[in-house]
């Protein structure tokens, strides 16, 4: 049996809480392989946690557990939930966090996380990663039905993840959804909208961006633009950052027109 739980988080590194958090998982189920999926998600930002959570769970073995808090709400009304998506499970705030993943999955199974015999115990009103989402997801691990943990949800909250417009045939205003720590610019621009393209040209920041298969065409320090290994349109600078390059950032509107 899997027994692999791989965390996603904003704590970073200094601080004990995702150290708090592995003990609590380690607690409920000592077998279990623990992975660092990502620590270091921008605080708060339940957008770039959502799409670095959906870029990495791929990759993983069917039955593994995801553990995901970026949880700017903890403590307030809103829900926890696990879920079933494809091969993998999910554990974490009902905020957003999980948007990709279920537009990915539609018949994904959802469960509120209610069953407090589940929990680590006190629970703690500010640290839900460690006294709930962990604990779960140990359980989970360990082989505990979904249905146990609580009742099915129907309404999961979805971001409302900025869309590409279009503005003519083949031509697009996408946004930047997220920066990397290299200063690569995700955007909302799937491949889908380039596949069999003669030619793509890209502006942001005021710079036409030219359009290549891999960042080794073009020479140290030029722009690029290119299918990053989201699935999505990046803007990169070749050994150098797109952000502080372009002078450009998250919601900046990059433009693309694509002929086939």
């Amino acid at each position: 049996m899997v027994r692999i739980v791989a965390l996603l988080t904003d704590f970073g590194a200094m601080d004990p809480y995702v150290g708090a958090m592995k003990g609590a998982i380690l607690s409920v189920c000592p077998e279990a392989t623990l992975v660092d999926l990502a620590h270091e998600v921008p605080p708060h930002d339940v957008l770039a946690g959502a799409l670095t959570l959906h870029a990495a769970c791929h990759t993983f073995p069917a039955g593994t557990v995801f553990v995901a808090v970026v949880d700017p709400g903890v403590g307030s009304p809103r829900r926890g939930l696990a879920l079933r998506a494809g091969p993998h499970l999910f554990v974490g705030p009902d905020n957003g966090l999980f948007s990709f993943v279920l537009r990915e999955h539609p018949q994904a199974r959802i469960h509120g996380l209610e069953n407090s015999r589940l929990f680590r115990s006190p629970v703690s009103p500010v640290f839900h990663g460690r006294d709930v989402f962990g604990p779960v997801a140990g359980h989970l691990a360990q082989g505990v039905g979904l249905g146990e943990v609580g009742p099915k949800v129907e309404d999961p909250v979805l971001l409302e993840a900025p869309e590409p417009r279009k503005l003519a045939t083949g031509e697009w205003e996408a946004a930047v959804l997220y920066v990397d720590r290299f200063g690569n610019l995700t955007t909302s621009l799937s491949e889908r909208a380039v596949e069999g393209a003669r030619t793509v040209e890209v502006w942001v920041g005021g710079a036409t961006i030219p359009w290549v298969g891999t960042y080794s065409e073009v020479r140290p320090g030029t722009p690029c633009a290119l299918v990053g290994s989201s699935g999505r349109l990046e803007v990169a600078v070749r050994e150098g950052s797109a952000s502080a390059r372009l002078g450009v950032g998250k919601g900046s509107p990059v433009r693309v027109r694509v002929v086939w």
